[in-house]
């Protein structure tokens, strides 16, 4: 059996992760955007191998979070080789009814073949910013 690998310019990886950002913003399945071995890191979950955990992965964010919105116009985009970082917004509300406005997150893919290989979500997951607690900057009086 032969191995083949599709050659890809930067504008087609970056539009195999706007396609993802779009897709889950919609409510679309986007899991045949992934290679069948691919990776996922979400904060708190942690490593998601294979489309299965992957789906695992977000089928337990989605207990949580009811519906999002990324702010594609300001997306920042950095591209080299096979990886494409974006960097933006994102609103949205969780299950309980709670919003938010203008989470800020970066998620850095690794793109091969039109397919995602890697993709490294870092954001905050407390999305509603509750978890104040453990943080005394959140204290107005302490600024």
């Amino acid at each position: 059996m032969a191995i083949t690998q599709q050659t890809m310019i930067e504008e087609q990886r970056k539009s195999v992760a706007l396609e993802y950002l779009k897709r889950l913003d919609r409510g679309e399945n986007f899991f045949d955007l992934f290679s069948d071995d691919a990776q996922v890191f979400y904060p708190k979950w942690g490593l998601a191998n294979g489309k299965g955990e992957i789906e695992r992965l977000f089928s337990d964010a989605a207990t949580f979070l009811k519906a999002i919105r990324h702010d594609y116009a300001y997306f920042n985009y950095i591209i080299q080789g096979d990886h494409v970082v974006v960097e933006g917004t994102s609103s949205g509300t969780i299950t309980d009814g709670s919003q938010w406005q203008a989470g800020r997150w970066c998620d850095v893919f690794e793109i091969r073949d039109f397919r995602i290989q890697r993709l490294f979500i870092y954001l905050d997951p407390d999305y509603t910013g509750a978890d104040t607690a453990r943080y005394p900057w959140h204290d107005k009086g302490s600024r």
